[in-house]
């Protein structure tokens, strides 16, 4: 099994290698020329979304709290929806006009050059806890299956996806997406339906089941629903590192299509993780960790066959993940510090020549942080919280509404990262019913955004 692993691994690699050979610039680094097709956008989206949090997270939340787990990945249905028809096509219209590049870029256009370096650095701290999720869930997978120790499994994973994303950015991400999302497909394909007529069926999920809840899509409550579409949904429509990979598109239609169908896949697939979780709490229903429910039902249910498959779609959803961050942050950094700040002036070359050797130090710290972590769900809420509070209402005003200004922008940030800290402190992160502290950054954010807003349209009929 470790050997068929470390040659998919080698797979891999020599195709992100192979496609960098394409990469002639910073353009093709960075947006792979905007020539992605359909089917390229489509499977580029969906490998970055079926992570950890999509795979192991999820199996481990559905073994604990059941069918209610469906919807973190809804969540991410939902909002990939919101991108395709909504968010995507317009500011895909104005990232071709203007020649942007990242998420910084149209910050900085619509706003003000301190909007775009505030929001990169929060998000930046944001990005590696999402790197070292991704990284967490490889360790557990080839520690239980392939019995790897943990931390070598997150150096293989770190460096695997360090290397073909270095070598040629998001066009050779594009294409090795491309054969996980077929690899993921086929593993989960079979294995699901396998596990449910040969290792627990529905009936036994019953069986075993502590409460009716497990088995109710709202068994974690409304207030719980509601805290992680809060959290989820808008993380999926904001997120820069989705956002800049829209950019590669060829064309506005090619966002509708290729996106708005990997929206609709993410609601079909969101109900095979929760299934293989609750299967591994029918059959091992005293797990110390929840999140070992999935590799330790490949470990000790599957046959070697299926369970080396499903190694290999799982070990391809974690690093897929995981070089989306590796993109936002390594491009990030090279054109919202070093191109802004640093070097105006530089090259086409030397920016190439830093995103790249930002990548290979932001896998580094990846790594560092994921032996530090430890837990996968805890790590992506560090992120998706950050995200959200920072960027929903600048970016989503900002897109429909040309007159806030970049004081604006800066009010709504200054408010709402201290309002949802401090509510999560005050109320041990657990907020006021619906309001969770996300929900409660969000308004005062939007508080902040408007009152500011009018505060300049007043100001300037003075």
């Amino acid at each position: 099994m470790i050997l068929a692993l470390l040659i998919y691994c080698a797979v891999l690699t020599a195709i992100g290698l192979y496609t960098a050979r394409r990469v002639q610039g910073a353009s093709d680094f960075y947006v792979a020329g905007r020539s992605l097709s359909s089917p390229l956008l489509f499977s580029t989206f969906l490998a970055a979304n079926l992570g950890a949090g999509s795979t192991v997270g999820v199996a481990g939340f559905a073994y604990a709290d059941g069918l209610s787990a469906w919807w973190w990945v809804a969540s991410a249905g939902f909002g990939s929806l919101v991108l395709a028809f909504w968010i995507g096509p317009r500011i895909y219209r104005i990232a071709s006009k203007y020649n942007l590049l990242t998420v910084g870029d149209y910050l900085e256009h619509r706003y003000s050059r301190p909007v775009r370096l505030i929001t990169a650095g929060l998000l930046w701290l944001g990005s590696l806890a999402i790197l070292a999720g991704q990284l967490i869930a490889l360790g557990f997978i080839l520690n239980v299956v392939a019995g790897i120790p943990t931390h070598w499994g997150i150096a293989l994973g770190g460096f695997i996806v360090t290397l073909y994303f270095t070598a040629g950015g998001l066009l050779s991400t594009a294409w090795v997406n491309l054969v996980q999302v077929c690899v993921k497909a086929v593993g989960f394909g079979i294995a699901l339906p396998w596990a449910l007529t040969n290792v627990a069926g529905w009936s036994d999920i019953q069986a075993a089941a502590n409460s009716e809840s497990y088995v109710s899509l709202t068994g974690i409550g409304l207030d719980g629903i509601a805290g992680y579409a809060i959290i989820l949904i808008p993380a999926f429509f904001v997120s820069p590192g989705l956002l800049q990979k829209l950019y590669g598109a060829k064309d506005e239609s090619t966002i509708r299509r290729g996106i708005g169908l990997q929206g609709i896949v993410l609601l079909l697939y969101s109900a095979f993780p929760v299934l293989l979780g609750m299967i591994a709490f029918a059959r091992f229903p005293h797990l110390a960790n929840p999140e070992l429910a999935l590799p330790t039902l490949l470990a000790d249910a599957f046959p070697v066959w299926l369970g080396g498959l499903m190694l290999a779609a799982i070990f391809s959803a974690e690093i897929s993940s995981a070089d989306a961050v590796l993109f936002m942050l390594s491009t990030s950094v090279a054109r919202d510090l070093y191109q802004t700040v640093l070097r105006p002036k530089a090259t086409d070359e030397a920016l190439l020549r830093v995103t790249r050797i930002t990548a290979v130090i932001a896998g580094l710290g990846g790594i560092a942080l994921a032996l530090w972590l430890g837990s996968i769900i805890k790590a992506l809420l560090v992120f998706y919280s950050l995200l959200v509070v920072t960027l929903f209402v600048p970016l989503v005003a900002g897109l429909y509404s040309a007159r806030p200004k970049a004081s604006a922008a800066l009010a709504s940030i200054a408010a709402a990262v201290p309002a949802t800290l401090a509510i999560h402190a005050l109320t041990d992160g657990q907020g006021f019913g619906l309001i969770t502290p996300v929900a409660a950054g969000i308004l005062v954010s939007a508080l902040a955004f408007a009152s500011m807003a009018v505060w300049q349209r007043r100001a300037a009929s003075v």
